[in-house]
């Protein structure tokens, strides 16, 4: 199964998220065993270029319902305590946890993925949610 490949973008100038439905901007390389995106977008804020933007990708998980969950999201976990979605590295493409490579900061690697979760902010608008 394919998984939908796309992303977010969150800028602190603006305190603005922009894509919440994924960003098509950006050219996609497909390699035999890998994909690559190189993005050219850019943008100059009171004269200075921004690069302060933070992308952050979709998981290709959706919560309970059906609102699509990106790295950065806070997600209350099937037990209503609320979770970062956080990509760890050196565990990316292992199912470990529930998730290839997506995890809910906090849990230990055996949480497994429910379909009740749900997601109740992001950590640029929300971070206060983490603090319960």
């Amino acid at each position: 199964m394919d998984r939908e490949i796309k992303f977010r973008e969150w800028d602190p100038n603006r305190q603005k998220m922009y894509g919440s439905g994924g960003l098509s901007y950006g050219i996609r390389e497909d390699y035999d065993d890998s994909v690559a995106f190189g993005f050219a977008h850019t943008e100059r804020i009171d004269g200075d270029l921004s690069k302060e933007r933070v992308l952050e990708q979709y998981t290709g998980l959706k919560d309970k319902n059906g609102v699509e969950i990106y790295e950065g999201d806070i997600v209350s976990c099937s037990m209503g305590c609320p979770h970062q979605v956080v990509w760890k590295e050196e565990m990316g493409g292992m199912f470990v946890g529930g998730m290839p490579g997506w995890y809910l900061s906090g849990l230990s690697n055996g949480y497994a993925w429910t379909k009740y979760e749900k997601v109740i902010g992001n950590i640029h608008e929300n971070p206060e949610l983490l603090e319960e």
